[in-house]
């Protein structure tokens, strides 16, 4: 039977998957595999990501037959009242494998290997001025409930405020499950468009904060030589405990290779500035790693980041309208003040399933 509901592809795919399902529950029965503890680790990894192919190619071949039979009853049948419940119960074949081929092609993109990863979120105030930094706030909020929605740890790594309830710029690590797979969307610029408190006659203004997230880097990750690095300590300014005003515990680190800069002053002890302003450090030069490895990837997040213009957006918070837009994907909804309570799930899953498919694709060429 030639059916049009599932892509060729997929069933090819889903048949490989079978196959190597076999080899690799043969390999694991092997006695001389079963001492080799990295050997079982690897094959059961392969095996728990092969498995919910094998079940789906299953339920592909179930569906398969119930559309055929399906089909030739609506085709021979001479009963009228048998044809309808026959072409009603296509529609429903129909639906049910269009559904099953989504989530096929969801299991067969290829896993990011940093989907794991801790992340280290940079927000920094763009466009508009008092009211960017006012933003830049909310938005450090948003990912803090985020944080706390979802049970991961929110650790803060430097903050640089402007006038009260404003930011400059922060950054900061989150650590969880899949957190870096979850919370990458968000890199690019972020607008809003709301009467900022300070606006007397109430005209509308347009603000900008940019968002980078990093995958943080662990040591294994890259090798930096001690010689390449210049740390500079200074007092630390703005506020904060008694100590950190009145000794030299802030740090900058340069890298000289990359010219990249971080500086940590949130810190009393300047041993704990330092480490982590090497963890920014190691987790940029794993993104600048990664960015020259995948060209695609290093144009779209000079796209998404750029300079904080507003006309570099990926999403836009309306107050008016109580409306979020991502314009990424064409996404909109009308719940404003549950997305910046953190309440992104709808989002992010979005943004997801949009990226897995595009990788689909990039995968089947």
């Amino acid at each position: 039977m030639k059916n049009p509901i599932v892509d060729p592809r997929l069933l090819k795919r889903l048949a490989e998957a079978e196959v190597r399902l076999g080899e690799v529950d043969a390999e694991l029965s092997d006695p001389s595999v079963s001492g080799d503890r990295e050997s079982l680790r690897n094959l059961g990894r392969e095996r728990s990501e092969l498995e919910p192919l094998a079940r789906a190619a299953q339920e592909v071949r179930r569906l398969q037959e119930e559309y055929e039979s399906a089909e030739t009853l609506a085709e021979d049948s001479d009963d009228l009242e048998m044809k309808e419940l026959a072409e009603e119960e296509l529609e429903d074949l129909k639906a049910r494998l269009s559904s099953l081929a989504k989530e096929i092609r969801v299991l067969l993109v290829p896993k990011d290997p940093l989907e794991d990863r801790p992340a280290v979120v940079e927000v920094r105030a763009g466009t508009g001025g008092d009211e960017a930094g006012l933003f830049a706030a909310d938005i450090l909020r948003m990912y803090r409930r985020l944080a706390e929605r979802k049970g991961w740890t929110f650790e803060l790594i430097s903050l640089s405020e402007g006038i009260p309830g404003s930011v400059k710029e922060v950054i900061f690590s989150i650590h969880g499950r899949r957190v870096y797979g979850q919370v990458r969307y968000e890199s690019g610029v972020h607008r809003v468009q709301r009467v900022p408190q300070t606006e007397s006659s109430g005209r509308i203004h347009t603000s900008a904060a940019t968002v980078a997230v990093l995958p943080e880097a662990e040591e294994v990750d890259l090798e930096i030589d001690p010689g390449d690095l210049r740390i500079d300590v200074f007092r630390s300014s703005g506020p904060g405990g008694q100590s950190v005003n009145t000794t030299d515990s802030a740090v900058r680190i340069t890298h000289s290779p990359s010219g990249l800069v971080v500086s940590c002053q949130d810190e009393k002890s300047q041993h704990k500035n330092k480490a982590k302003a090497m963890k920014v450090l190691r987790s940029r030069l794993l993104d600048m790693r990664i960015a020259e490895q995948e060209a695609s990837r290093a144009l779209e997040r000079r796209m998404q980041v750029g300079t904080g213009d507003r006309s570099a957006k990926i999403r836009t918070y309306n107050f008016p309208q109580n409306r979020v837009t991502d314009h990424r994907i064409g996404l909109t909804l009308h719940r404003l003040e549950e997305v910046l309570d953190g309440d992104l799930d709808e989002l992010i899953s979005a943004l997801r399933l949009a990226q897995e498919e595009e990788r689909l694709e990039v995968s089947d060429a």
